[in-house]
């Protein structure tokens, strides 16, 4: 099956949303229990104290809640200000937070404190542009001066007025999250769902399904992931996470050839970013890949560059360590997925 289909629907009661392309599951998103504390959720915060040598402050989300935001001249303890959750907390350790606050729709993306009409670099038909930044300027006008607007790629295929409607929505959102004017800190939007973050983030998609995970395999995809996944030439890859990093390790089956041993990696590094993404997982990540001399290194640093651009968690790739491993950097953008209690 040719084309990029987006399934959305429940798994034990659990909203979710699969993304099929060319019939092999390359994305899930499932919802955590509570979206108040999801990657995009924002608060109105009181600073509680800052943190000397970190270059930060912890905050008050609420009776419970305690965050940490990243901010050189934070307001004085007690202050209030506006602020976003950027990735999930490891477990026992503060909310991370952002000052930048960015209100994020399928077409257009509000920037309080960030003046300005962008338009998405992967957009380069200059009639289109001229037409979008026309669309832009007409629906933010009489915006307050500090606020901006960055039109997404997704725009270059939309119907005009969805693109309007969309500005006009999240202008709207955003007027009202700012006049709020709250004394005790307090949640003022939820964080998104797997079915808006499957609307707001997945481009290119030829079809939409409802309630269909059965029929696409997607219940025996997620259950195989406990599994080692194959990789071409008889190999396979190996994802553990642990509390401190994610393991990724490499094999070459039955052929220990040094061709089968570069087929096997070079397997491997075009399909890391699909198995990271598919598990949730952030944080350090080190990748044993199969032995290979280091002249092999270069074709394998340049398939991982090419993976990973391509995909929307950002990653840093630090490089190979001294034991002869590949280590990664990736944000926690989502929660690590428990197939346990998925299935």
């Amino acid at each position: 099956m040719k084309g990029r289909v987006a399934i959305l629907g429940q798994i034990n009661g659990t909203n979710a949303a699969a993304l099929i392309v060319d019939g092999k599951l390359d994305d899930l998103l499932v919802d955590q229990a509570d979206l108040s504390l999801a990657p995009g959720a924002i608060y109105r915060a009181r600073v509680d104290r800052q943190i000397k040598g970190q270059g930060g402050v912890f905050v008050r989300l609420g009776e419970t809640r305690t965050g940490f935001l990243r901010m050189q001249r934070p307001p004085p303890p007690g202050g209030s200000l506006l602020v976003q959750v950027s990735g999930y907390a490891e477990p026992g350790k503060a909310v991370p937070l952002t000052a930048k606050v960015l209100f994020k729709s399928r077409y257009a993306i509000v920037t309080p404190g960030a003046p300005g009409l962008n338009l998405s670099r992967r957009i380069r038909d200059e009639a289109l542009r001229d037409a979008l930044l026309a669309i832009a300027h007409e629906e933010m006008h009489g915006t307050d001066e500090g606020t901006g607007l960055i039109l997404r790629s997704a725009c270059a295929t939309a119907h005009p007025d969805d693109v309007a409607d969309d500005i006009q929505t999240m202008r709207h959102i955003s007027q009202q999250v700012a006049a709020d004017s709250s004394a005790a800190p307090s949640l003022l939007l939820d964080g998104p769902g797997a079915h808006d973050l499957a609307w707001r983030e997945w481009e290119g998609v030829d079809d939409v399904q409802r309630d269909s995970f059965a029929h696409f395999g997607v219940d025996e995809a997620i259950e195989g992931l406990q599994a080692p996944q194959n990789l071409p030439g008889g190999g396979n890859i190996v994802v553990e996470p642990t509390r401190a990093c994610v393991a990724v390790d490499v094999n070459t089956g039955a052929d220990g050839s040094p061709a089968a041993a570069l087929k096997a990696n070079m397997g491997a590094a075009r399909d890391l970013p699909r198995q990271l993404r598919l598990r949730g997982l952030g944080g350090q990540i080190f990748v044993d890949f199969a032995p290979l001399p280091k002249k092999d290194r270069r074709q394998i640093e340049a398939a991982l560059r090419a993976a990973f651009r391509a995909d929307p968690v950002e990653t840093t790739l630090a490089g190979w360590t001294p034991l002869g491993n590949f280590e990664l950097q990736r944000k926690r953008e989502r929660l690590p997925l428990d197939v346990s209690r998925l299935l």
